[in-house]
């Protein structure tokens, strides 16, 4: 058992063996689950907390919902006074720690026996996107105006306690869905990724004891804190402002302002995003945890590669959201397509920010967009309701010596694609093409990535939304770099073409193929120096 000081050998030691156990988390979540946007596309993300709450170790996963976790767990830690060893909270309510509904977090809190008494070490969490939690369209992504629209809601509340699972709880949320099945099944590999954690965070305090786990604890966090501010201090000083729109609401086709004013002082750095539009009627409204998440992922992007990232990454940065704006809605708010989208866009703008201070560091615009599907209808093969869901990659922008990169996930959105062999055999659905879209990438000193193109044929009816961003304000490009393309949708039906918006909620039959087409990055510099 380790009685020695904090050195610098024994904290990274004990940061891989943090950082390990999360990523473990997500490999057990991964080969666990029933779902294919799961399973294939790894949409999820794990960490790991201490017993105050504070996030101690993530997986490198998806830094829209990492960024966002803390504020679940915190929110358990409101809800409940106490715990005890066997609990599981579950939540998926955006304006109680959530970020949008189909995004369900399971919080264990992790024991050990010290002194004969039960001892609470930290917490484990994930969070997974469901393909369907109910809502007013299959794979509850919908066109909605409310959030009561878009899916079932929960609070914190024990899906297990004390070891025993809360059968009501699990009979109403698999009651409220159209695969029950899948998702009794995502929740069980949910379930088994936060054991999977506890288990190898009770094994470090059985090996180094709880007070050396403690001091450890504590220094990880200060020296995250550290390295952050080592990387804000190498920015000019400053306030530098950023502004660009999202396409439309879904509901009108009113573009939509989101605004930032960046302001470096010493160590610390302050994200307001005051002058952001107004919350609006559709649902790309975002809840301020979700502001928060893409503020400290460009802030991370910044940062070396192996640097820890947990509660002291987030300490020098200061994040302003005034309440009531599309950066931090007032509930009843739709925000399906805040998590996905909006979250994009803030992305950009905080870039767009920083690449005033930093011209020769930040990379132009990336396709701004997760071109998000969803689809669901009956399957006569399997006699049940089938839902789906899948982001889309695009374009990276232009990096100031390097291309960027093509038909990737940028950003918020860090998933793979569905291979066509899975998409096929779970679901009534052909990939009939699947290409990068050639010349789609900004022009530019250094040519922004290109997006792709991604064509499906259905063979079933089914209904089928769209939310996807950039069909109107293209990908920016910097230092005269040209802007990347613009995306586009188009459905084929009866030998008929349709351009379709970029948000649209459509049914389609069989025979019928839609096409998406994704933005390509900005370029950066001028074309041909």
């Amino acid at each position: 058992m380790m009685t020695t000081p904090v050195t610098p050998v024994s904290l990274e030691v004990f940061r891989s063996a943090l950082t390990a156990a999360a990523e473990e988390m997500g490999t057990v979540l991964m080969l666990s689950s029933y779902s294919p946007n799961i399973k294939e596309r790894r949409d999820y993300s794990c960490a790991l907390f201490d017993a105050q709450g504070r996030m101690v170790a993530q997986a490198a996963h998806m830094p829209v919902h990492l960024g966002a976790m803390p504020d679940s767990v915190a929110a358990a830690l409101r809800t409940f006074s106490s715990f005890a060893p066997g609990d599981i909270i579950a939540l998926n309510d955006p304006f109680l720690g959530g970020s949008h509904l189909p995004d369900i977090t399971l919080i264990t809190p992790i024991y050990t026996e010290l002194d004969g008494e039960q001892h609470l070490l930290g917490f484990a969490a994930n969070r997974a996107h469901h393909s369907d939690v109910g809502g007013m369209s299959p794979g509850s992504m919908p066109l909605a105006s409310e959030i009561y629209q878009e899916g079932i809601i929960i609070p914190p509340l024990k899906i297990w306690e004390a070891g025993q699972p809360n059968q009501a709880l699990l009979t109403l949320i698999l009651r409220n869905v159209r695969t029950p099945d899948e998702r009794r099944g995502d929740l069980a590999a949910q379930i088994a990724a936060n054991r999977t954690a506890s288990r190898r965070f009770q094994e470090l305090a059985g090996r180094w004891g709880v007070q050396a786990l403690d001091k450890h604890v504590e220094a990880l966090i200060a020296y995250a804190e550290r390295i952050t501010r080592a990387i804000i201090e190498d920015i000019p000083d400053g306030s530098y402002q950023f502004s660009d729109y999202m396409d439309d609401d879904g509901l009108t086709m009113e573009p939509v302002l989101v605004k930032v004013t960046l302001t470096v002082q010493g160590s610390d750095m302050l994200v307001d995003f005051s002058g952001s539009s107004a919350q609006v009627r559709g649902n790309i409204n975002t809840v301020a945890a979700v502001a928060r998440s893409a503020a400290y992922y460009a802030v991370r992007c910044l940062m070396p590669e192996e640097a820890p990232t947990n509660q002291g990454t987030f300490a020098p940065v200061q994040v302003i959201a005034p309440e009531g704006t599309v950066v931090n809605a007032r509930p009843p708010a739709g925000v399906a397509q805040g998590n996905v989208e909006m979250s994009q866009r803030i992305t950009d703008v905080v870039f767009g920010a920083l690449a005033q201070a930093l011209p020769d560091v930040i990379l132009a615009a990336s396709q701004g967009t997760m071109n998000n599907l969803t689809a669901g209808g009956f399957d006569p093969r399997t006699q049940r309701f089938f839902a789906y869901y899948e982001t889309m990659g695009g374009g990276m922008g232009a990096r100031p010596d390097l291309d960027g990169l093509s038909g990737v996930h940028v950003h918020m959105s860090n998933t793979l694609n569905t291979p066509v062999e899975a998409l096929e055999y779970a679901y009534p659905m052909r990939i009939t093409r699947y290409q990068l879209r050639d010349h789609s990438g900004g022009a530019g000193a250094s040519r922004g990535g290109d997006g792709l193109i991604r064509e499906l044929q259905f063979e079933v009816p089914t209904e089928v939304t769209l939310l996807s961003e950039r069909r109107h304000f293209a990908p920016y490009g910097l230092r005269g770099g040209e802007p990347g393309k613009c995306g586009e949708n188009t459905l084929y039906h009866d030998g008929q073409e349709t351009r379709l918006p970029g948000k649209a909620h459509i049914r389609v039959a069989p025979g019928d193929r839609l096409t998406i087409a994704s933005p390509g990055g900005g370029g950066w510099g001028e074309p041909g120096k």
